[in-house]
């Protein structure tokens, strides 16, 4: 689970996307659980419905990220703060989104995991983001996150290694040149690929930056 260290001195803990302990959930006696259909699975969202309404969310690109916004701030009676948000990241978006027309298309893969190998592929909003970017995702021809086998491509021109889930460093960098000897290869923030929401308002000024250094 992937969680700002503010957030764990504050926050109760009461376990992972995949395995919740439902008591602990059931004594803190909450309003509303929000849940993701890509994290959470049925029986975690069935199992909390019987404590509290919950609202499952699932994203898959920048106006469905903008509309769960827009939903959160009724909910919580942000409303107004809700749409400032929307405005300021609808705003780096349209900028962004002209400034990129004029950069290369690269051929990409985004690796997400090691040991099994896995990537993000199509019907991912890491897919949306690679988009945006104009990097061409070597397996959108899969979908979620496969898992992959190693070996030499040198088609492929551009791997990202995401921070999260899986936090790669440098020595991996290393160890995948390897087997794409014609590609760059760089670690990135894999909050800016992966967060949506209010994380986005920073993600268009990071892409800018990463597209300086290829």
């Amino acid at each position: 689970m992937c969680a700002p260290q503010l957030y764990k001195t504050k926050a109760k803990v009461v376990g992972g996307t995949k395995q919740i302990n439902i008591e602990k959930i059931k004594a803190l006696r909450p309003d509303i659980i929000l849940c993701n259909k890509e994290e959470n699975t049925e029986d975690i969202v069935i199992a909390c419905e019987a404590i509290a309404p919950v609202h499952v969310s699932d994203i898959f690109n920048l106006e469905d990220s903008l509309e769960l916004i827009a939903q959160y701030g009724i909910m919580f009676n942000k409303k107004k703060t809700a749409q400032n948000l929307i405005h300021n990241i609808r705003s780096e978006y349209v900028f962004f989104k002209k400034w990129v027309e004029h950069e290369m298309v690269y051929n990409t893969i985004y690796f997400i995991w090691k040991s099994p190998w896995m990537v993000a592929a199509n019907n991912t909003f890491v897919n949306y983001m690679l988009q945006l970017n104009k990097f061409k995702n070597y397996y959108r021809d899969q979908v979620r996150y496969p898992e992959i086998k190693l070996k030499e491509n040198k088609e492929v021109e551009l791997v990202l290694l995401s921070s999260e889930p899986y936090p790669f460093k440098e020595a991996h960098k290393k160890e995948l040149q390897a087997f794409y000897p014609k590609a760059k290869l760089l670690l990135v923030d894999g909050e800016m690929f992966s967060w949506y929401g209010s994380r986005l308002k920073k993600a268009f000024t990071y892409f800018k930056s990463l597209h300086e250094h290829l």
